[in-house]
């Protein structure tokens, strides 16, 4: 090949080539290709300049390969063939035999009940496949899901980009959380006992303002402000302090420290819908349609077991 013209090569001209081969003629292969004649004869033209030899020759009202031509037709077609084959055939997958690797961007509410029975049916329908999990919360997602550092986010969101899909898993709410051992609170906790105490809160703008400041506008005595749920338990064990906390993150929390006990809050405070997030473009992958399927399962049994 003509290393000058190699350099612009394109499949189109392969098209052509292909076209004009099997119709036997450039008139009919512009009538397939939807293509003027003018188009492609001047495609056949360049491809035969980048090949540096004819490829085709006149025969009669028609034109007929060259040796070189049929040489290209036998090396060209398979593959030609095979990129179409590629892009017209629907993508297809099987869960047993996957090797994908799903981006998974979670709060950290979300990995102890989502993360374990999720690799036990991963485990059990679909072995090869393997997830890489993120953190991630209402201030980040956007951006981890548009730049597709994760596939799909389980958290609290706000406003979403108009290509973001989100579907509601569950409505969680608040408890109060503490160890009645050192924290002594009346059986039904007031507004005055919950204050009189010092309270360690999650902060994801690192400040001393927790969710019950942000929302009711309630100021407690807050002795210490951490970055994530994963402290709560260790923080309060052994301690005075108070956590407000979702209620799934007490109960996974007392399901390894069980002398801890949740309270119910003594004011309103909604909880936002836990949902799964992800972008539109991933609507037609099915390894993504699959792992979605088993979280969505996994939120419907939590919540049953919650009703339970």
């Amino acid at each position: 090949m003509n290393p000058v013209h190699g350099r612009d090569l394109d499949l189109n001209l392969l098209r052509a080539f292909v076209v004009t081969a099997e119709a036997g003629s450039v008139t009919a292969a512009a009538g397939r290709l939807y293509l003027t004649q003018s188009a492609v004869s001047a495609a056949l033209k360049r491809l035969a300049e980048a090949v540096g030899a004819p490829l085709f020759a006149r025969s009669g009202r028609g034109v007929t390969l060259t040796a070189r031509g049929q040489k290209l037709l036998r090396t060209a077609r398979p593959h030609l063939d095979a990129l179409i084959d590629a892009a017209l055939s629907p993508a297809e997958f099987d869960a047993r035999t996957s090797e994908r690797t799903v981006r998974l961007g979670l709060s950290d509410t979300s990995e102890t009940w989502l993360l374990p029975p999720l690799l036990r049916a991963l485990a059990a329908g679909a072995p090869r496949m393997r997830l890489v999990v993120l953190p991630v919360q209402f201030r980040t997602v956007g951006e981890a899901l548009a730049s597709g550092n994760v596939d799909i986010a389980i958290t609290v969101a706000d406003e979403m980009p108009a290509a973001t899909r989100r579907k509601a898993l569950f409505l969680g709410g608040f408890v109060c959380l503490h160890d009645p051992r050192h924290a002594r609170l009346p059986q039904k906790l007031t507004v005055q006992s919950y204050l009189a105490h010092e309270h360690v809160i999650v902060s994801y703008n690192g400040d001393l303002r927790g969710v019950v400041e942000d929302a009711l506008d309630i100021h407690r005595t807050v002795r210490v402000s951490v970055p994530s749920f994963q402290s709560i338990g260790a923080l309060l064990d052994g301690s005075a302090l108070l956590a407000t906390v979702p209620e799934i993150e007490a109960r996974e929390i007392m399901a390894l420290r069980p002398h801890l006990r949740a309270k119910a809050l003594p004011f309103s405070l909604a909880g936002s819908a836990l949902e799964m997030l992800w972008q539109s473009a991933l609507d037609d992958d099915e390894a993504i349609r699959f792992v979605q399927g088993l979280i969505t399962g996994i939120a419907a049994d939590l919540v049953a077991s919650r009703r339970g």
